[in-house]
């Protein structure tokens, strides 16, 4: 098993691709995790870096994208939003409100215009958004088909810690695996993937193609990534920015808490490590830490089956007789009309209804 480096065109990101040995008895699917920073607070601008960079990956020949957790909207690294316990400032309130604005409603114009640019390139898309939802903002991701169809949304359901200040918690009604034409494809974000109900959930709906948009750029993320593929036997594409302090807002407009000095315009405040892991465990292509990247590999779905001969973890290794999981899968809205007649009527949180 080789790894070739394609030569980068002038001033892009580089291209990898790993030769698995296809079977022709199961699907061999090309895909690619794109690891690259948002335009923060200009969401017009990122959609258009995303359309460049998707163009780019539809001419390498790639029938699959990921990108990272938050790509639409952008992931506020350093920011605390001016909020400590009990106390928020106007200048914490005015950020929000700058973010609100770069957040994205799902459905909207911005999902349509991403679902344009799955049809027109042909391939299926995994996109990391912030979605607006009223007043509330969710980590989410989602989902198009290689027709240009919009196929649905996974919301973050933990936000991690000071993330929980900005973002809200999805349920369990946005949980999606969709079988498709490349296979069954699903989304966990960040460090949901460290939550083992989650992905027994996941693995019970047969997901294979196992996509973990990111912001953590540890090095123990890695061996989070390689756990979940041989552990669900499923290919797992992780997906995070590479971000330098100048692809955020200069200070005073924005700040990076915590940092004893202002930091150097081109200082890495996030080094990537996006990755591809096999069933078996088996790096294909990346970690990347060099910069903004097209990290590609041919995925071989007959590795699947090969792998569960020996495990399959919702299957002939679980016990069902000592271990259940129970999923409550239906929107959890937070207000139920009561008519005269005695009907239920749910006043849904926007957009609740995963679709």
């Amino acid at each position: 098993m080789s790894l070739v480096a394609a030569a980068p065109p002038s001033g892009g990101p580089i291209i990898a691709e790993v030769d698995m040995g296809a079977d022709s008895s199961a699907p061999v699917v090309r895909a690619t995790v794109v690891q690259a920073s948002t335009v923060f607070y200009d969401t017009p601008a990122t959609l258009e870096k995303a359309e460049r960079l998707l163009a780019e990956a539809a001419g390498y020949g790639s029938q699959l994208v990921v990108f990272p957790e938050a790509f639409v909207g952008g992931y506020p690294r350093g920011s605390n939003f001016g909020a400590a316990i009990g106390n928020r400032t106007p200048k914490g309130r005015e950020e929000f409100r700058k973010y609100h604005a770069a957040a994205i409603d799902v459905p909207g114009p911005e999902v349509d215009q991403l679902a344009a640019m799955a049809g027109k390139y042909k391939v299926y898309l995994v996109m990391g958004v912030i979605e607006r939802d009223g007043y509330t903002l969710y980590c989410t991701v989602v989902f198009f088909d290689s027709q240009g169809g919009y196929l649905g949304k996974h919301r973050k359901l933990m936000p991690t810690s000071v993330e929980r200040i900005v973002w809200g918690y999805g349920d369990g009604s946005t949980m999606p695996v969709f079988d498709t034409p490349l296979g069954k494809l699903g989304a966990v974000i960040c460090w949901e993937n460290r939550m083992p109900l989650l992905r027994t959930a996941m693995y019970s709906k047969g997901i294979e193609i196992y996509c973990a948009p990111t912001a953590d750029d540890w090095d123990s993320w890695q061996a989070t990534m390689a756990h979940i593929a041989v552990e669900g036997g499923c290919f797992v594409l992780s997906a995070n920015q590479f971000c330098r302090r100048k692809d955020y807002p200069p200070s005073p407009e924005y700040l990076f808490t915590g940092m004893e000095a202002e930091l150097e315009p081109d200082s890495v405040v996030c080094k990537g490590g996006s990755v591809i892991i096999s069933p078996s465990g088996t790096v294909l292509a990346g970690p990347n830490y060099s910069g903004e990247a097209l990290i590609s590999a041919d995925l071989d779905l007959a590795e699947i089956a090969r792998v569960k001969f020996d495990f399959d973890v919702v299957g002939h290794y679980a016990r069902p007789d000592v271990f259940s999981l129970i999923v409550k899968d239906h929107p959890m809205n937070p207000v139920t009309f009561m008519s005269s007649t005695g009907a239920e009527s749910e006043k849904p949180v926007a957009g609740g209804s995963g679709k």
